[in-house]
């Protein structure tokens, strides 16, 4: 799950539900994992560059590295701190899985988009992991099973319906029954499709260690710097700051998640505030066999993942809430609720509460990010990674977007294009 304007909390020591308190003012777990000490230029002055990446998230990590590697001179320039953003509230459960159904997204854009967007997706958890393993990022990758559990919004009927569809788009996923959910992981639920092709990591750690390789291949990085005006200059781009400074550039880059730019399609995305818990460490007996990413066709929904130190992460309890504020004053009753939700789901564990935070991000109809060059800005491209799939749909924006500045084009571009029209 992504957040762009995030609002962290830290809950230590105590189970939420015995200890009330004010929960702002902290930080997310990762930000107690960092990945590495990124030294990021505080004076940016007058820069040139090939391409100019604006955000130094997840997002905005992988597009450099992409690009670096391809021999491309690069500058970072975000006005936050690198990692921080979306990236501090994820929680990194890398999936294929779109948070649309395939055969939903079959009726939302068509059959054959819909199984390509699948099998894109697929491709790039894989891609991932490959990337992470050349580039000895560490990032406490771990390959994983996903399970998607029958809820009240899809139920076992309905979930064999999808395995079915999913099977014939050649994506690996099988329905199990009841039994056999409970065999694999203890949960007792009417079925569920179980999919092959997923992994956790640690979102800062892989972000910071993303930044650094690219760095050692020539890579500016540079925060405290806001973009306040984007012209067209020749066959370039400028990017000035509020501050009076300029980058020059052959192509931009906005990796700013749904703090978006002027021309970007904004009426084509709504903002969703959502929540997450980790749990205090357990003996690893514990856990569920596998430990797969568990998440449920609900309404509201939870979804569950492990960490290396045995702690559980759970989130979800999403709303329509956009005021910061409120968002952020709502953490303990959401974080009560995720921590309820996750004890009847693994009952018997009593697990108690260690961090929890709150943040928001952008959802799109299709599910399916949008990618897209920027109307009126020439030579300039947005990624916004929609729904809660936002590591694995920065993976694809790294390879399209290294397509477009090498002057080719990605085969699946237009897919992520229409997702914004």
């Amino acid at each position: 799950m992504s957040a762009l304007d995030t609002h962290v909390a830290v809950h230590k020591g105590n189970s939420m539900l015995t200890e009330k308190r004010d929960l702002r003012g902290g930080k997310s777990l990762w930000q107690d994992y960092p990945g590495g000490a990124i030294r990021p230029r505080t004076t940016l002055s007058r820069v040139t560059c090939d391409v100019a990446v604006v955000g130094a998230g997840v997002s905005g990590a992988l597009v450099a590295l992409a690009l670096t590697n391809a021999g491309h001179d690069v500058v970072i320039v975000d006005r936050r701190s690198p990692g921080s953003g979306s990236t501090a509230a994820s929680t990194a459960m890398i999936q294929f899985e779109l948070d649309v159904p395939l055969r939903e997204l079959s009726d939302k854009i068509g059959a054959r988009k819909a199984r390509r967007a699948y099998r894109r997706s697929l491709q790039a958890v894989a891609d991932l992991s490959d990337l992470i393993s050349k580039n000895k990022l560490a990032c406490d990758w771990r390959d994983r099973e996903a399970v998607y559990l029958a809820g009240n919004e899809l139920g076992p009927v309905a979930l064999r319906r999808e395995a079915a569809a999913r099977k014939s788009a050649g994506l690996p996923s099988s329905y199990i029954t009841a039994q056999n959910l409970f065999d694999a992981t203890g949960i007792e639920r009417g079925g569920a499709i179980i999919s092959q092709g997923a992994g956790e990591l640690n979102p800062a750690k892989l972000t910071a260690a993303a930044l650094l390789s690219a760095k050692k291949r020539g890579c500016r990085i540079y925060s405290g710097h806001t973009i306040s005006r984007v012209e067209g200059a020749g066959k370039g781009v400028v990017l000035a700051t509020s501050d009076g400074d300029e980058i020059q550039c052959s192509k931009a880059i906005f990796t700013t998640g749904y703090e978006t730019v002027e021309g970007m399609p904004k009426a084509q995305f709504d903002i969703t505030s959502s929540w997450a818990i980790a749990t205090r460490p357990v003996d690893a007996k514990q856990l569920w066999p596998g430990r797969s990413l568990i998440w449920e066709a609900s309404d509201p929904y939870l979804y569950v993942r492990t960490t290396p130190d045995n702690r559980v992460i759970a989130g979800g309890e999403d709303s329509s809430l956009k005021n910061p504020n409120r968002r952020d004053r709502a953490i303990t009753a959401k974080s009560e609720k995720l921590l309820n939700a996750l004890n009847q789901l693994l009952p018997g564990r009593g697990f108690e509460l260690d961090y929890a935070w709150a943040g928001a991000f952008a959802v799109s109809p299709s599910g399916l990010p949008i990618i897209c060059t920027i109307e009126g800005q020439p030579n300039c491209m947005a990624v916004l990674g929609c729904g809660g799939n936002g590591i694995t749909f920065s993976m694809i924006a790294s390879q399209i977007v290294e397509s477009w500045v090498n002057g080719a084009r990605d085969p699946d571009a237009a897919l992520f294009e229409e997702a914004g029209k």
